[in-house]
């Protein structure tokens, strides 16, 4: 939701935007999840089995899609829109990565989000880098993954962020 908060935007404008964007994103694959569980057709909602995990990426990466066309179409925050990008790159990239291998989504999420945070605010974000580590540790911990899946979701997908960010030139 920080993202969303720009200089030029009012707190109402910025608390919008992530609304929008939660609903449009965080929601439906939450729900798609669990109807999919509900039905049988996944194993459960870490979604151990690689072949299962498709229909989620496939979702997750359209409805990042749609919300780049939104941010565009409707002026948001620069830095929300190259956030957003980044998600798409980085959603097809491990979808890709999928097709052999499980680098792990919760650690790159959440390395991610790290990432933008010390993008935005600077130094005043460095201790939640201590979440990367926890949560590595949490799905290494639970035989969810192993430490070289883990290190790679903490460094491939906060380095595709830097790089699209830097690409819209924010940083």
């Amino acid at each position: 939701m920080s993202a969303s908060f720009d200089g030029d935007l009012n707190t109402r404008a910025s608390i919008k935007w992530a609304l929008i964007l939660i609903a449009f994103n965080v929601l439906p694959v939450f729900l798609f999840i669990i109807w999919l569980v509900r039905h049988n057709k996944l194993d459960g909602i870490f979604i151990n089995i690689r072949k299962q995990r498709l229909k989620v990426y496939l979702l997750g990466i359209a409805l990042v899609g749609v919300s780049c066309i939104i941010l565009l179409c409707f002026e948001a925050p620069p830095m929300l829109l190259a956030l957003f990008v980044a998600f798409f790159s980085v959603g097809v990239v491990f979808m890709c990565i999928n097709n052999w291998w499980k680098v792990s989504v919760h650690t790159a999420s959440t390395a991610s989000v790290v990432a933008a945070l010390l993008i935005i605010y600077g130094l005043r974000a460095m201790a939640f880098i201590m979440l990367v580590p926890l949560v590595a540790w949490a799905r290494v911990e639970l035989e969810n993954h192993s430490l070289a899946q883990v290190v790679a979701g903490a460094l491939l997908a906060p380095s595709m962020l830097v790089v699209e960010v830097h690409l819209f030139g924010l940083i």
